[in-house]
Parts: structure tokens; sequence; C-alpha cells
């Protein structure tokens, strides 16, 4: 028999990319879509016409929807991509940030504990849980230290996930996310939306870029990549959290100048800096220790920082053909 995978935010860049993986790994495939999302299901409508993919209809913050598809479909495992997970959006909903990110995922670890403790379960986190970190790299035993709302909301799922392994014995994993990337992402996120101006600049379609802070340095992979990652994590016999990053930092000038330099343009004359995207609080430069999954399930970097640049350009130049 196949494997029954539940995925919570399918339609988002690490759910949609979950999908894929586990429908080539012969998995049979539920994907959880919320009312608001039904219009914007562009990264999997290609499994749904194809009818690959099983479309649940329910809300991450209805634990009743969430109870009725669980006891429904009986998956042997559930990956939980849906949360608020802008930082930004954080500082202006912060109520509404921490019910998506934490309650809501208590809410689930409840339902598990009461009619699903078989099922493995694999929770995501974000690095920005060590925002103000001083250690020149993060790994597992790095001390939790949130600057965001959001950072606060995935740091409580962090410790509700521990406490729910050690005290009610559930099967419930993970991995520490450090920035990943690809063309599913939101342009709200600074790599694609250096990615789609730089393309528009170059159409002349814009003259300029906006951007805050370019000397911040950050950890950016593959989305593909992390969600291999979190697949083989969820294989191992013992659930538990790994960190999941390159390793490497790039600041978000360099980034911009690979891009512009894909298309053979100067980046210091499209790039104007405005304060207004400066988030009130300043994250310390997050670079990953990988040490404990490359040694317990040999995680490797597959995509280095101008591939991804390639991956993600290519795929914004296609939409201009």
């Amino acid at each position: 028999m196949a494997k029954k995978a539940l995925i919570l935010g399918v339609t988002g860049q690490d759910g949609s990319y979950m999908a894929e993986l586990l429908l080539e790994k012969k998995y049979k495939v539920f994907g959880v879509v919320r009312k608001s999302a039904t219009s914007n299901t562009s990264n999997i409508d290609h499994l749904i016409i194809n009818k690959k993919i099983i479309i649940e209809k329910g809300d991450l913050l209805d634990s009743y929807s969430i109870r009725n598809i669980i006891n429904r479909v009986k998956p042997d495992e559930i990956y939980n991509f849906a949360d608020q997970d802008h930082v930004g959006w954080s500082y202006e909903i912060p109520s509404y940030s921490m019910r998506t990110t934490a309650l809501a995922v208590i809410d689930i670890f409840e339902i598990l504990k009461s009619y699903s403790k078989k099922t493995k379960y694999f929770q995501p986190i974000s690095s920005n849980i060590f925002g103000d970190s001083l250690s020149k790299s993060q790994n597992e035993t790095t001390k939790l230290s949130p600057t965001s709302i959001y950072a606060l909301g995935k740091s409580a799922a962090y410790l509700a996930s521990k406490m729910y392994n050690n005290v009610f014995n559930l099967h419930i994993c993970g991995a520490i996310f450090f920035n990943h990337e690809s063309p599913r992402r939101s342009t709200e996120y600074v790599s694609r939306k250096i990615v789609s101006q730089a393309c528009e600049i170059f159409y002349k379609k814009r003259k300029k870029i906006h951007l805050g802070d370019i000397s911040a340095k950050i950890d950016w992979g593959y989305a593909k990549d992390y969600v291999f990652a979190a697949w083989q994590i969820m294989q191992l016999k013992k659930p538990d959290f790994f960190i999941i990053g390159t390793g490497k930092l790039t600041s978000v000038e360099l980034f911009a100048k690979y891009c512009f330099g894909y298309l053979n343009l100067d980046y210091s004359k499209y790039i104007k800096i405005d304060k207004k995207l400066i988030r009130p609080s300043k994250t310390s430069f997050l670079k990953a220790d990988t040490s404990k999954a490359k040694k317990l399930f040999n995680f490797k970097v597959n995509t280095n920082i101008k591939e991804l640049v390639k991956i993600m350009m290519d795929a914004e130049l296609d939409k201009y053909k």
C-alpha cells in the first residue's frame, strides 16, 4: 500500500515542492487548501488538473476542519508548511501571526494525541528564532532569541514540538530552516522582489528598485533541496530536529549584483535605499551549522547561490517569452 501524506500549506513554495517530491516517491498525496487560497493555486494547478493530488478543504485556524481531515485521510505523514511566514507582516498582525504559527500547531498536536498517535508529523521552524544570536553560526543547541512576533511564534512551536514528543510520545520531527528561495517565492520576499524587478528594469517596465538594508547577509538556499531534507528527516526512526541551511552568507547587495549581472546590467545604477523598508529590529547575521544533519542523514547542499540565482532568473525571464 502506498503511504498517505497530508500537506498543510500545499499551495505555497515548500508545500508545492513537497507534493511533487512525494508523488515522485509514489505517495498518495492530500493537500489542505483554505477558502482564501482557492484563487491562488498556481503552484499546484498542474497537479490538480492531472488529478495527481487530492484537495481537502480546511483551515489551520479551524481545528475542527483539520481534525475531520486527519480522521478521514488517516495519513502516515503530515507536513505542516502553513503559517503566517512573513516577518514584516507579523509586526502588523501579531495576534493572527501567533495563532497561525504557534497555537494552531498545538491544536494539531492535540488532535494527533487523541486521534492519530501513529502519524508522523513534520514541523518547519525558522532560523529567525535565533534573531539576536551573537554566535558566528547556529546549531541545534544555540539559545533561542527571537526578535519578531513571527520568530516568537516559531519558538513556541519548536518548544511545543519537543514537549509533545517527550510528554505524549508523539512522532514530531522537524527542521530549523534558514532562508530558502525559489521561483515560487512571493514577491513580498526580497529575493523574488530583486529577481522580478530586475527583469522589469531590463524590459523597461520600471526604472528603480527600492530596498532596505542591502548590507544584510543571509544564508540563502534552494527550497527544493530543503523539502528533500524534510522528507529525509521524516524517514528517521527517532523524531528529531535539525539545522538546515548552506552555511554560507550572501549580502542582499551581492544577491542583487548577481541578478542584475545575469542581465548584463550594473546593479548600482538601479538601486535606491528606502529607510521605510528597514525592519524595526535588526536580525543578526544567521549562518547554519549543519554538522548534525550531515552526520545523521548525510545532508548535502546541492545548489549554490549563483545556481539559485540562475534558476530564479530563468523562471522569471520565461514569463516574458
